[in-house]
């Protein structure tokens, strides 16, 4: 089934992504912070360069299916992360030591965050913004 709204696309990247195992999987709300790149980010961490092919193979092959078209990418090949941008909804597939290093959810600690259940449903989280963890 198609997702009717801009957070229904994010929420369904993300279980395509927990499907293929990823985990720390993060939705960011951006629609509330101020010049937003995107409506939302989906952020999640893979253990391999072979699992983030797999989690974007699955994400690119189902949207387009569902009429969304390709995305715009970065990192495909050989990278430690890799970017689909849908223009609304960018995702993000890292492995654990990029997630770490670049934090994407401290600089976007405003947004409101999402996580997944097992059962693939978006629940409501808190992450802190980058100042309050830095001061």
């Amino acid at each position: 089934m198609k997702p009717r709204s801009t957070k229904g696309r994010a929420v369904l990247c993300a279980r395509l992504a927990q499907e293929k195992q990823a985990h720390d999987i993060l939705i960011l709300d951006l629609t509330t912070v101020d010049t937003p790149p995107a409506d939302f980010f989906v952020i999640v961490t893979v253990d391999s360069e072979a699992q983030i092919k797999a989690v974007t193979d699955s994400i690119e092959d189902t949207l387009k299916k569902m009429g969304f078209g390709y995305p715009n990418h970065e990192g495909k090949g050989t990278s430690t992360w890799v970017i689909l941008d849908y223009f609304d909804v960018v995702v993000h597939v890292m492995l654990g030591s990029a997630r770490e290093f670049y934090k994407l959810e401290r600089l976007w600690g405003d947004a409101k965050a999402y996580t997944l259940t097992e059962a693939g449903a978006a629940k409501s989280t808190t992450v802190k913004s980058r100042k309050a963890a830095d001061v």
